[in-house]
């Protein structure tokens, strides 16, 4: 028993570990951007490197904000962001609830449709979506831009939500019906208020994915005043008349802190919907 006792703390010492090499793989980098982007130019060369400057250099963050584009950028992204999450959730939820609800002909493999679109790359349609947004004259424009987001994001919302619906008893749908409830009105009413902790965990992912997203916008978009953040970054390297690693990494640090605040925001609900899952498995 003793024997079995040392087997379980050294699997738990060694899955501890890994947790925290992968733990250090991932916020090390971030901790050492931080660190640049309060620095002086002269720390930045020092050597041998130091992670916590002697002085913070916090005009680093002001000098990016009142002289760059990194304001206009960053309303962007949350322009494009808010417009995609309402679009999403509003194709999303309908088809979310008919499949999770519904029997109809053909239902397993319309999910399976769906699931096949999530797989395809937008970098593989791109150069036919640019063509055709050209003759739409929706080239450098916001709109397109949330419609290609919208079209990308459905489908794992899709999946994701119907999962969360699937753990709600369908007697609360009949129970509303009996009550003089519509099916709508029971969608809205009953199982939209249940659903908060799903719908946060679909938001977080929509948020992560379209904030992200760099490839279609650096295609799509020209006009330096309509670019999000995540390509507003690239172009802010270029147009500084030399390269100033520090401000760099304060424009950086700057483009991650909203979603890194929303997702603290968020995590409990998130925290709610992987309890909901495991409850039901």
């Amino acid at each position: 028993m003793i024997r079995d006792s040392f087997k379980v703390r050294g699997m738990d010492i060694t899955l501890y570990m890994c947790y925290f090499v992968i733990i250090a793989f991932f916020i090390g980098p971030l901790l050492w951007v931080v660190s640049l982007s309060l620095k002086t130019p002269s720390e930045i060369f020092a050597y041998p490197p130091q992670l916590i400057p002697n002085r913070l250099a916090i005009e680093n963050y002001a000098t990016v904000w009142t002289r760059s584009h990194i304001p206009l950028w960053i309303f962007n992204s949350f322009k494009i962001v808010m417009f995609t999450v309402i679009g999403c959730l509003s194709v999303s939820i309908p088809a979310a609830f008919a499949f999770s609800r519904f029997r109809f002909k053909g239902k397993r493999e319309a999910m399976f449709g769906i699931l096949a679109f999530q797989m395809i790359s937008p970098m593989i349609i791109l150069i036919p979506l640019y063509r055709y947004f050209s003759a739409l004259n929706l080239l450098d424009t916001h709109l397109g831009l949330v419609m290609i987001y919208i079209a990308v994001q459905t489908p794992f919302t899709v999946w994701l939500l119907k999962g969360f619906f699937d753990s709600i008893p369908q007697s609360l749908d009949d129970a509303a019906m009996v009550d003089g409830c519509s099916r709508i009105q029971a969608l809205f009413r009953i199982i939209l208020p249940i659903s908060v902790p799903g719908i946060a965990a679909a938001i977080v992912f929509i948020i992560v994915q379209s904030w992200s997203q760099f490839i279609v916008p650096f295609i799509l978009l020209t006009n330096l005043k309509l670019l999000p953040i995540s390509v507003g970054i690239f172009h802010f390297q270029f147009v500084q008349v030399e390269i100033s690693t520090q401000l760099l990494a304060a424009a950086s640090i700057l483009a991650i802190l909203p979603v890194i605040l929303i997702f603290v925001v968020l995590q409990r609900f998130i925290v709610q919907f992987l309890i909901a899952g495991a409850v039901k498995g």
